[in-house]
């Protein structure tokens, strides 16, 4: 499966499917929260968050890879990703793009 952000595939001629997304809500958890906050004294990355923030924007990754699939497609093209909070200690990942068949 080829994934770019571009709106097309070089060299290749493509065909609209539809538009698919993968989704993933993570929670923090208080080993987290606890972590962050003695390093937010000091500055610096806060490691657990970014470890969490990637692993979630893995899985939506490949969640939407999945919807793609199913629908015939060879790539998914103009990629983004979005993220939200959705409660207090909750963010949610989300990845779209348009699936596309080579033709």
């Amino acid at each position: 499966m080829t994934l770019v952000n571009t709106d097309f595939v070089s060299g290749k001629e493509i065909q609209t499917i539809q538009v698919v997304k993968g989704s993933m809500i993570q929670s923090k958890n208080i080993g987290r929260d606890i972590g962050a906050g003695f390093k937010s004294i000091v500055g610096g990355e806060l490691k657990g968050y970014s470890d969490m923030i990637n692993e979630a924007r893995s899985i939506a990754t490949r969640r939407m890879v999945e919807e793609a699939e199913s629908l015939g497609a060879d790539a998914v093209i103009n990629i983004r990703y979005a993220s939200a909070a959705v409660m207090q200690g909750a963010a949610e990942v989300m990845v779209y793009g348009t699936a596309v068949k080579f033709i």
